[in-house]
């Protein structure tokens, strides 16, 4: 089975691309709330790292709102790729109802463990920000210096937090895809099956 050259009907496509759409809005909603929430800890990790990565979105409106655009566009495409390969696993082998089933049960086991692991980042980024420590030293000052970050602090929890995130995707995509490709398994010849009706002998012999 090849996830990315698959051969397939183009029956299946039309399911398969509306799965792998949700996958992307719901991916991109997520990096909006989560851009927020590390744009609270350090702004300058947006208005000065990132706006390196993200320059032609700038619009000129409130920093919030771009730093909602990067979340975005930070994360559609990894819900959209998630929602093609689960889609893949699933529609062409189950029935409809039971491929959108299996699809939104593997993205709720991604974004877990992407939640999960920023959470784990953010544990990461207070260690390292801990009192009695200095993180305006070593290479974190040096990155954040290259960059113009005057709060070192808040851009090392901030970036600790997006670094977990970023694994745990990674972790996530695989982990929801075994467990979708499992289940699809479970399934048998029999999910697959046509439906047959009972005839009326049978009937009469239960």
């Amino acid at each position: 089975m090849s996830l990315l050259y698959p051969r397939l009907k183009l029956t299946h496509l039309p399911l398969m691309m509306r799965l792998g759409v949700q996958g992307a809005i719901v991916a991109g909603v997520y990096g909006i709330v989560h851009d927020q929430i590390t744009y609270t800890i350090s702004p300058e990790y947006f208005t000065e790292f990132k706006a390196e990565q993200f320059r032609y979105m700038d619009f000129g409106w409130p920093e919030r709102v771009y730093a909602g655009q990067i979340g975005f566009m930070a994360t559609w495409w990894v819900g959209f790729i998630a929602g093609w390969f689960l889609a893949r696993l699933t529609v062409p082998h189950v029935r409809r109802e039971e491929a959108v089933r299996c699809c939104w049960q593997g993205f709720g086991m991604l974004f877990g463990v992407v939640v999960l692991a920023g959470m784990a980042g953010a544990g990461v980024g207070w260690w390292e920000t801990r009192q009695g420590t200095d993180p305006s030293t070593g290479s974190w000052m040096d990155f954040a210096r290259s960059y113009g970050v005057r709060d070192v602090p808040g851009f090392i929890r901030a970036a600790c937090i997006h670094n977990g995130s970023y694994l745990g995707a990674l972790l996530g995509l695989t982990g929801a895809c075994f467990y979708t490709r499992r289940r699809v398994r479970s399934f048998g010849d029999a999910a697959t099956a046509p439906f047959t009706p009972v005839t009326t002998s049978e009937k009469r012999t239960i």
